[in-house]
């Protein structure tokens, strides 16, 4: 059974680590600022501003920062400042037990993706794909926010997952209907993971992919990665989020790669799910059982993922 991070309040402690390429303090203090003024509390790590070339501080640092958020009993949520590259360098140097004895949000997206994943492997705490430090600011579409704190701050016995009303809803492409733990999140970490400790069970799991910024002949190198270690045909359904900025190559899209690549599985596929790297992000509780009705054209997670204390 799943471990159910306690309900994020109104006026809670949120801690802020930086796990992967550092960010302009500037950007960071802002950020901070409105996270002030939305009334939570804000602890910073030690090693939040630093910098070790496109990492922020050495692996060693970036861990320590994260166990002792996990230990401070005060902080209700980990928000990480960005992901960018080096997440994974983290992984040797965190204490999985530790971590499962202090449960609490962490959330986040892009390289935050392997972290997320690995945690919710090695103790069962429900994690969540969605939103980071830099998020928190004016620009930010309220569906954002919405999914965020519906996640964190709302108990619900089941919650449906839906693209906001400006975008088109997802769509079914392979029929049928599949209930298993929900994970996922962006396809060149997961590839980055494969032949590590900490690469994903897939095996009878709802997966979920989306990436940004890479041709569509680089996605297909990184599906076939999967493929190949057999990550994808022992899924019990899968979920292709947006490949946002990924231009076609040799006059193939992504849709078309999905249609000739994915589909061919025979796995209940659901397609469009905008989260991650797009504007608009639906949050996904990675370690949480999830339905996926094809039929329907739902992704619903079927239990509460939080605690009431």
């Amino acid at each position: 059974m799943a471990i159910r991070p306690p309900i994020l309040r109104a006026g809670d402690t949120i801690g802020i680590v930086t796990l992967g390429s550092p960010l302009d303090p500037a950007v960071i203090k802002a950020r901070i600022a409105t996270l002030q003024q939305m009334g939570f509390q804000v602890v910073v790590g030690d090693y939040v501003f630093a910098q070790n070339g496109f990492l922020a501080g050495t692996d060693q640092q970036r861990a320590a920062d994260l166990m002792k958020m996990f230990q401070n009993d005060q902080v209700r949520l980990i928000l990480p400042v960005r992901g960018g590259v080096g997440v994974s360098g983290i992984l040797p140097y965190l204490d999985f037990a530790e971590i499962a004895r202090h449960p609490k949000w962490i959330s986040g997206y892009s390289d935050i993706t392997v972290l997320l994943n690995a945690i919710s492997y090695f103790t069962g705490l429900i994690t969540l794909h969605s939103l980071l430090l830099i998020d928190f600011k004016p620009s930010t579409p309220a569906y954002n926010f919405n999914q965020f704190f519906e996640q964190t701050s709302v108990y619900a016995y089941s919650r449906t997952i839906q693209n906001p009303p400006e975008l088109p809803p997802m769509v079914s492409l392979v029929q049928g209907n599949a209930t298993g733990v929900l994970l996922g999140g962006n396809l060149t970490s997961f590839a980055g993971s494969l032949g590590t400790p900490y690469e994903i069970d897939t095996s009878g799991k709802i997966l979920v992919l989306e990436d940004t910024h890479e041709p569509v002949n680089t996605v297909y190198r990184y599906l076939l990665q999967l493929y190949q270690a057999g990550k994808l045909d022992g899924c019990a359904g899968i979920v292709m989020g947006q490949c946002s900025d990924c231009p076609e190559a040799y006059a193939v899209s992504y849709d078309q790669l999905i249609r000739s690549f994915i589909v061919p599985l025979g796995i209940p596929l659901m397609t469009g799910l905008a989260t991650g790297h797009g504007f608009y992000k639906a949050a996904l509780p990675i370690g949480a059982t999830a339905n996926l009705n094809t039929y329907a054209s739902t992704l619903t997670v079927v239990e509460p993922i939080v605690e009431v204390i």
